[in-house]
């Protein structure tokens, strides 16, 4: 896979991008990660959680679905206009590791003028998601989430802990869900948002095994490089930690017993991804961080059972 076909060393052969988007339209849409759908949903999955919650406190039967379709779109532009600020902030780094150097912006593809024209776009997109949601309270909540987007892609370049900034902003939609519902915030949602926090490091972590060795050769930093051979105990507890914090949260509301069967799926999931972690691997380490697609929407599903279930009064 190289620079001249236009495709990206790391992104998956034959995805849509390759075989059906415009050739025009390609460089900019995988300069977004249009191509990866696995960000758009490990974004979305805490905004949809915390949806489901605000049902649950609600007694509602099943979360706001115009909010559920108002995040799944603000997550489609924010995951993308993040990509391209990255990939601008990165775009040198980029081009020295072999995984990235293929990315339009270090393989020359798109000018850094025209990546900074189409951030303009999906912001503007996912702000007039924002103005959607029609609460005031809920607009200073996500305006405040982009102080953090802002600072993460340096965060690498002066900390060994990196995945936490990460986490602080991929998280930040397990506020955003409760605060669109009741338009403040309340101990659930803040629950919600420190587990999520410890689960985003955690499969941030595996990921950022794929290019350890680059990372170490360029000097930039993760805990990756900071875990080494013990990531996989270190895991564990980050794991642990955000199962029992959703614990604390269903427990707040005083949640139906299927809550908690869902988090335990969500759990066992996790355990799982543990017993597999080959950090030498870095096809499984990309596996294991895709599978947490299938570990949010398990605790999702467990969380909208739990509000049918009191919302018609069976638990």
């Amino acid at each position: 896979m190289s620079a001249a076909d236009g495709r990206v060393a790391d992104a998956v052969s034959g995805s849509w991008v390759d075989s059906w988007a415009p050739p025009g339209w390609r460089p900019y849409l995988r300069l977004a990660r249009a191509d990866r759908p696995i960000g758009f949903w490990l974004l979305v999955l805490p905004c949809w959680w915390s949806s489901a919650l605000a049902a649950i406190a609600m007694g509602k039967p099943l979360p706001n679905l115009w909010h559920i379709a108002l995040f799944a779109i603000g997550a489609v532009a924010m995951r993308g206009a993040g990509c391209t600020y990255n990939d601008l902030v990165d775009r040198d780094i980029d081009a020295m590791v072999e995984r990235t150097r293929s990315r339009p912006l270090p393989a020359g593809q798109v000018t850094a003028g025209q990546a900074k024209l189409f951030l303009v776009a999906q912001v503007v997109v996912g702000a007039l998601v924002l103005l959607a949601l029609a609460d005031p309270f809920a607009w200073m909540v996500g305006i405040a989430s982009l102080a953090i987007v802002a600072i993460y892609p340096f965060m690498k370049r002066i900390t060994s802990w990196p995945q936490s900034v990460l986490g602080l902003a991929f998280s930040w939609g397990a506020l955003m869900g409760w605060a669109a519902a009741f338009g403040r915030l309340d101990p659930p949602a803040l629950l919600l948002y420190a587990g999520s926090i410890l689960w985003v490091i955690g499969y941030d972590t595996i990921y950022a095994h794929q290019d350890r060795e680059d990372d170490a050769i360029v000097g930039v930093r993760s805990t990756a490089l900071l875990f080494g051979e013990r990531t996989r105990p270190i895991l564990a507890a980050f794991y642990a930690g955000a199962t029992l914090l959703f614990a604390m949260a269903l427990w707040s509301l005083g949640a139906p017993v299927v809550a908690y069967v869902g988090l335990a799926a969500f759990a066992a999931h996790l355990v799982w991804q543990v017993g597999r972690l080959d950090i030498a691997d870095p096809d499984l380490c990309l596996r294991l961080f895709k599978s947490n697609q299938y570990a949010g929407l398990i605790l999702f599903a467990g969380l909208v059972a739990a509000s049918l279930t009191r919302a018609f009064g069976l638990g």
